[in-house]
């Protein structure tokens, strides 16, 4: 898919070129590839971006960036935790309908190549991913909403992780169904149990 044309040479060439990671990874694209799809010289590349470090670096604050706004918006639209984890995996499901991968988590496959500015921002990306989700889950289980065992900040750990890894299952697999599967489980594992109250033998009669 290309990007808008009304957008800036530079927002298009970040569209590109976050498509691009999120199907390839990042050491396996260059600025001919960006070019060919923005018909653009590579020169107009290496105006905006200097060097592809300058290019990753700006991706993954734009995508930390977009992905905190997303989670405020989850915020902003239902109060309830159940209905804000369940909007948390939802980012995740419509990147992966796409047949594309969470780009930090693409990233952190390449973390070994990546260059110091680059691998800080991935992993603030997941920092700021489970700070969120250890306040969701604290204040659901304050309220009553949620149960789970161990501590919100370990329970957060488990869904960033379980999401990052069922979507790269799903994806070798081609079974984009599985991250449902995963998010199911660990949906059932924060909800509380409904249970039916006894009836008592007199109230029967």
């Amino acid at each position: 898919m290309r990007p808008k044309r009304n957008a800036t040479t530079a927002a298009r060439i970040l569209d590109v070129a976050e498509r691009l990671v999120q199907v390839r990874g990042f050491n396996a694209f260059s600025y001919a590839d960006i070019a060919e799809v923005l018909d653009i010289r590579k020169a107009s590349l290496h105006h905006h971006f200097a060097t592809k470090t300058a290019l990753g670096v700006a991706l993954v604050t734009r995508y930390r960036r977009d992905f905190l706004a997303a989670l405020e918006s989850i915020e902003a639209n239902g109060d309830r935790s159940i209905e804000q984890l369940e909007g948390y995996i939802a980012l995740y499901r419509t990147v992966l309908r796409k047949r594309r991968m969470c780009m930090c988590g693409m990233l952190a496959a390449d973390v070994a190549t990546l260059p110091d500015p680059m691998r800080d921002g991935v992993a603030e990306f997941f920092r700021e991913n489970e700070k969120w989700l250890t306040g969701v889950l604290a204040a659901g289980k304050k309220r009553g909403e949620l149960r789970f065992a161990g501590s919100p900040a370990a329970m957060a750990a488990f869904f960033v992780s379980s999401l990052e890894g069922a979507m790269l299952v799903a994806r070798g697999r081609d079974e984009p169904d599985h991250l449902d599967d995963v998010a199911g489980v660990l949906m059932a594992g924060v909800r509380l149990k409904t249970t039916k109250r006894a009836v008592s033998p007199a109230r029967r009669r």
